[in-house]
Order: C-alpha cells, then sequence, then structure tokens
C-alpha cells in the first residue's frame, strides 16, 4: 500500500522535507528526524535514477514516504522510476488537461495506458502478489502547476480522475507571474490561495513549498494537505554560517537563505 497516498485520501496533513544533497547518507537522517515525506529533487538537484535507487533504499523501513520530483514528464523517466520503486511521483511544468492524461497513462499499464511490462524492484523481483494488476491503484501522481498558462488550465487538469494531487510551485509561479525571486508578493499568494481553494473543492489534494513557517501555517490552514517546510541543503548552509559567524565575528552577517527561483 502506499501509506503516502493513502494518507493523501484520507485528507490527513503530510509535512515534509524537499532532499537535494542527491546522496542517500543526509536522506537517510531527514527520513529519521519525524518527517511524513521527503522530496527527492531530480529536477534542481543532481539526481539521477542511481542515486534516487540508493535514497529510497536508505529510506525503506522510514516513517517518511519518498516522493520523487522527476526532472520532467518524460514517460521513459517515469517507466524507469516506477521500476525501481518509487510509487509517488511529482512532475513538473504541467500546464494542460492533455499533459496530464498523457502521465496517467505513463504510469498505467496496458490497456489502461502505455507503461513497459517488466519486473524489478518495484514488485521486489515478482513476490509482491498481484503488483501488475494492483500498480496503477498503488501509484500517487502528482503534478507541479507553477506557470500562468498552468493556473488558466487547472480546473481542466483537475478533471483527469486519476490525478491525485496539485503541487503549486511558488517560485517558477511567481516568475511567471512577473515576480522573480518574490514568491512571497501578495499577487503570488493571492493566486496560491485561489489555486489551492480550486484544488480542495475538486476533491483533490493541494501540496506546496515554503521555508516560512508562519507562511506555511497559513497554507496548511487553507487547505493545503502535503507541504514541505524546508529544504536539506539551504537548512546546512545557513546553520554552518551562523557557526562560523559565532566565532569569527569579523565575518559579514549572512543573510538567511530562502527557496528562491530554483524551486
Amino acid at each position: 500500500m502506499n501509506l503516502f497516498k493513502q494518507a493523501l485520501k484520507e485528507g490527513k496533513v503530510q509535512i515534509g522535507l524537499w532532499a537535494s544533497f542527491a546522496d542517500p547518507y543526509p536522506t537517510e537522517i531527514a527520513a529519521n528526524a519525524g518527517f511524513d515525506w521527503l522530496a527527492i529533487d531530480c529536477e534542481h538537484a543532481p539526481n539521477d535514477l542511481r542515486t534516487v535507487l540508493a535514497q529510497l533504499q536508505a529510506m525503506a523501513g522510514t516513517q517518511a514516504q519518498p516522493v520523487v520530483r522527476l526532472p520532467i514528464g518524460d514517460p521513459v523517466l517515469i517507466k524507469q522510476y516506477l521500476d525501481i520503486g518509487a510509487h509517488t511521483l511529482l512532475v513538473p511544468v504541467v500546464e494542460s488537461a492533455e499533459q496530464a492524461a498523457m502521465l496517467v497513462a505513463a504510469t498505467r499499464y496496458p490497456p489502461q495506458g502505455f507503461r513497459g511490462v517488466a519486473t524489478g524492484r518495484a514488485s521486489r523481483w515478482g513476490k509482491v502478489k498481484d503488483y501488475l494488476a494492483n500498480a496503477g491503484d498503488e501509484v500517487c501522481l502528482l503534478v507541479q502547476v507553477e506557470t500562468r498558462k498552468g493556473l488558466d488550465n487547472l480546473a481542466a487538469i483537475l478533471r483527469v480522475e486519476e490525478i491525485d494531487g496539485v503541487f503549486i510551485g511558488p517560485s517558477d509561479l511567481a516568475a511567471s507571474l512577473g515576480h522573480l525571486g518574490n514568491p512571497g508578493h501578495p499577487d503570488v499568494i493571492a493566486a496560491i490561495e485561489t489555486a489551492i481553494t480550486v484544488v480542495r473543492a475538486a476533491g483533490k489534494a493541494a501540496g506546496i513549498l515554503t521555508a516560512d513557517n508562519a507562511l506555511a501555517q497559513a497554507y496548511i490552514d487553507k487547505g493545503v494537505t502535503f507541504c514541505a517546510v524546508g529544504v536539506d541543503t539551504l537548512m546546512l548552509s545557513n546553520a554552518a554560517m551562523a557557526l562560523a559567524r559565532k566565532f569569527k565575528p569579523d565575518l559579514a552577517p549572512a543573510p538567511v537563505q530562502k527557496p528562491g527561483a530554483t524551486y
């Protein structure tokens, strides 16, 4: 059973962390920290099929559920990441219902879709009973809406039944709306809040990433079901700079880094 998908269906708020180190060791540490899910990022972090596999193995047996963000909605990549056992996929830059429907088909075996048939880690090399018959039901497909065009087509995207949730990409959305580098702009926040309402009204799960704790809570109160509240690389960067300045007061003050245009 895909526990993350089940939690979203039940409306249980899932608190997550962005995993960008592209290495199993820090991912294992984060997976044991108490988060409900980790986003293993292949879009803006130097991850590939093998590094993701290692991180899935590192997370096995922990409470945290893996969500793999692909670099692009390519059916070949979807097939490969599903085959190594990534049951929850987040696909960036989804802008139409047609694109969303294609992504659904890429995650399903024929005749419902066109996923290539193979045995592998996803089925524990054939040990999972009836894997081929039930795999589609356990895939959790999240689409990332992060452009003006995506917002304009949001209602149509939500009518694609097998889409489990919509993740609002605040940084790219800010750029698309004319506020590059400022995802906290009032216009961007208003657009995000409207999108959350639309997603929830359609019976889907809404998700977002923000390192602003107050804003994260506000989005959760608005109806966000899966919320990432930080990025591991930025957490280390901020902590390292703060520690250095405790012992080297001559260093220039370091600005607190938050997820910017690359997230």
